[in-house]
């Protein structure tokens, strides 16, 4: 035991560090820890006034169900918010894989997280347990599905540390925006689905994970309160088993960690011929010359750089994800597909941000307003490579889901003449308000440029509305006339028309400013 006081001291020391770095982390943190007690008073009070709910166990088992999962994303996107969990810091210990098993375990129950699960499991079991038994189970099962939610992380961690560590994880981590975006919209859809069918709807999918570890153990506390003894020793065994193949593979992993030369340069040397090669193969298909070698440069951007992938990641998701969400609702309206093209349009906004301070090799190709147009040009038609496709394709999605076929000409020639518009203020605010992009964490602005991207970002959205307005009121004139049903087909080529002449405009219009203005944008975007 001494080895798992040593671990517990070091986790503690590590937080406590940690704290000390600044004022503002420190604030921070004791924001965040008390938002998760809070929350986490809510939930305990909430499942216990579930009790007596002909519900409440499937609530309950899918709570842990849904936390079970959180705890096994947590490395994979926020491997740096516990130093622990990189177990190749003590590679230099003296220490077999058990007793470090043992300590490390232990020590991760020190922190907010299990602090907000053992609240969980106390109210559930509170909510469900009725009788002597089912109490004499949840004392054993409160600790057990703790541990295996514990075990879960740390053994998931240990199998992917290797590309936690690479530039690969680093991207997976950027990425944990998205997952919270769709987290949170999955969230909102079941919520509305629960409010108007009701909690008998959770009860299929609990019985199901009801035998699913750590879930298993409130639905063996709920069983044995029904008198199931069988099931509930069942159900309890399941977790036992799945705590100790979890401790079984994070032991092994640990002892290959420990003993095994790192590989990760050669999978890095591969990863990049790979890179290479698919890069090779991407130029056949564009265009000859300055033009298709912009191009290639912005889609190796979208590739490989973790801010830059992550916008457009996210962009794509949410961009998909509002339109068809509220089409499955019943609430949605074909109209909102154009929220893919905004969503998609926003990457043209502060365009030279991306280069950071290697802007400067961007600046010296450029001698004047023609070489800045073929440059902000290329850049266009990279980012149509992708949006043009994928916003027709959420159309027609959204389109066959709501079965109004006739709309589609109409929608797609709006969301063109969107796209349009944005390319085209989106090049103009790129000269006039570039702001720098911080390669490292999470913010997505450099201190002091908060400004600059709000002016950029959403004066631009504003301008390209307007633009757009020409576009917006014939199709209310057609939708209000009694025959404009027989002519909304055209607002199909008027608006990719329009969208192509307002983009190539703008392009025209920014490209002297960006050439005038080169030492002011590589000073603004160096800041990160």
């Amino acid at each position: 035991m001494p080895v798992v006081s040593v671990f517990v001291r070091l986790k503690l020391s590590l937080l406590r560090n940690g704290l000390r770095q600044s004022a503002r982390r420190r604030a921070a943190y004791i924001a965040s820890v008390t938002l998760v007690l809070v929350f986490a008073a809510l939930q305990l009070v909430g499942l216990i006034a579930l009790r007596g709910n002909a519900h409440a166990a499937s609530v309950a088992v899918l709570l842990l169900a849904v936390l079970a999962l959180g705890w096994a994303v947590m490395p994979l996107f926020f491997p740096s918010g516990d130093e622990t969990l990189d177990p190749t810091r003590l590679v230099m210990l003296p220490l077999r894989p058990r007793p470090l098993v043992r300590a490390l375990l232990v020590a991760s129950l020190v922190g907010i997280g299990p602090l907000f699960t053992l609240c969980v499991l106390v109210g559930s079991v509170i909510a469900v347990a009725y009788g002597a038994a089912a109490y004499a189970v949840a004392v054993v099962a409160v600790p057990l599905g703790l541990l295996v939610c514990v075990a879960l992380a740390r053994a998931v961690a240990a199998v992917n540390i290797r590309l936690l560590t690479s530039r690969k994880g680093r991207d997976l981590a950027v990425l944990s925006g998205l997952v919270i975006a769709v987290g949170a919209q999955m969230v909102n859809f079941g919520a509305q689905r629960l409010g108007s069918a009701g909690l008998g709807e959770l009860d299929p999918a609990a019985e199901v994970l009801g035998w699913v570890p750590p879930a298993s153990v409130i639905g063996a506390v709920d069983a044995v309160s029904e008198g199931s003894y069988g099931v509930g020793v069942a159900r309890l065994a399941l977790s036992g088993l799945a705590l100790a193949g979890l401790l079984s593979l994070w032991s092994r992993h640990l002892t290959r960690l420990m003993t095994s030369p790192d590989g990760s340069t050669l999978q890095a040397a591969t990863a990049g011929s790979r890179d290479r090669t698919r890069s090779a193969g991407l130029g056949r298909f564009l265009p000859a010359g300055r033009t298709g070698t912009i191009m290639e440069r912005s889609l190796r951007y979208v590739w490989r750089d973790p801010k830059t992938k992550a916008a457009w990641v996210t962009s794509l998701a949410i961009g998909l994800i509002v339109p068809v969400f509220n089409a499955l609702q019943g609430t949605g309206s074909i109209y909102f597909a154009c929220f893919a093209a905004g969503m998609l349009g926003v990457l043209m906004y502060n365009q030279f941000g991306q280069d950071t301070s290697a802007f400067w090799m961007v600046a010296m190709t450029i001698s004047s307003p023609r070489d800045a147009f073929v440059e902000l040009r290329g850049r266009a038609l990279a980012l149509l490579v992708i949006t043009l496709p994928y916003a027709t394709f959420v159309t027609v999605l959204t389109t066959a889901m709501l079965g109004d076929w006739p709309a589609l000409p109409e929608v797609l020639g709006l969301s063109f003449a969107l796209l349009g518009a944005m390319l085209a203020t989106g090049a103009w605010s790129s000269a006039r308000f570039p702001y720098s992009i911080p390669q490292e964490g999470y913010k997505n602005v450099a201190p002091g440029q908060a400004g600059l991207a709000w002016i950029s970002i959403f004066g631009g959205m504003i301008a390209a509305a307007l633009l757009c307005v020409p576009v917006i009121a014939l199709t209310i004139w057609l939708n209000a006339t009694a025959d404009g049903d027989d002519w909304s087909w055209l607002l199909l080529p008027l608006g990719a028309a329009y969208g192509a002449g307002v983009a190539l405009l703008g392009l025209r219009l920014a490209a002297p400013r960006t050439a005038a203005r080169l030492p002011e944008i590589l000073s603004a975007v160096s800041k990160g």
